[in-house]
């Protein structure tokens, strides 16, 4: 398993604490930025981080800014991706079961370092279950393929 990862400033701090949790688990992983807390813009990261997930060049990737929120609206604006901005483990579970996610955003102002190092394991090791819910991405592909 291949991660991307990356933040803005907002993100920076809990972003290190998901590196460590990676290199704990010998997960191979790649940061995009930003290198510091020093303030940056989140979409020009989500969209670099995206695309290399788009290109098959990892499996998954997390995405963390302030609350989350403005990383996960920039990550799905790339074809193809589906990110999920999730600050419990139910719905990093759900959402992989059942929307095939395969962007994890998180908030560092909301998630407890604790939790969102929880809620990234869980994310990473759900699988997709397929069945009824593959007909729901599918319609998803084909409403983006519909737009071009």
């Amino acid at each position: 398993m291949k991660i991307a990862i990356g933040s803005d400033h907002g993100g920076y701090n809990l972003k290190q604490t998901i590196k460590k949790y990676l290199n704990d688990k010998n997960i191979t992983f790649f940061d995009f930025g930003t290198d510091s807390d020093a303030s940056c813009d989140y979409a020009p990261i989500a969209f670099t981080t995206c695309e290399a997930v788009i290109n098959g060049d990892y499996d998954y990737a997390v995405l963390v800014c302030g609350t989350g929120v403005g990383i996960s609206i920039a990550a799905n604006k790339v074809k193809g991706i589906r990110a999920a901005c999730c600050s419990d483990t139910f719905s990093a579970r759900m959402t992989r079961l059942h929307n095939n996610a395969n962007v994890l955003c998180l908030g560092e102002r909301v998630t407890g370092a604790g939790l969102a190092v929880d809620i990234t394991g869980i994310f990473l090791n759900t699988p997709f279950e397929g069945g009824r819910h593959l007909t729901r991405i599918n319609q998803i592909k084909d409403y983006e393929k519909a737009l071009k």
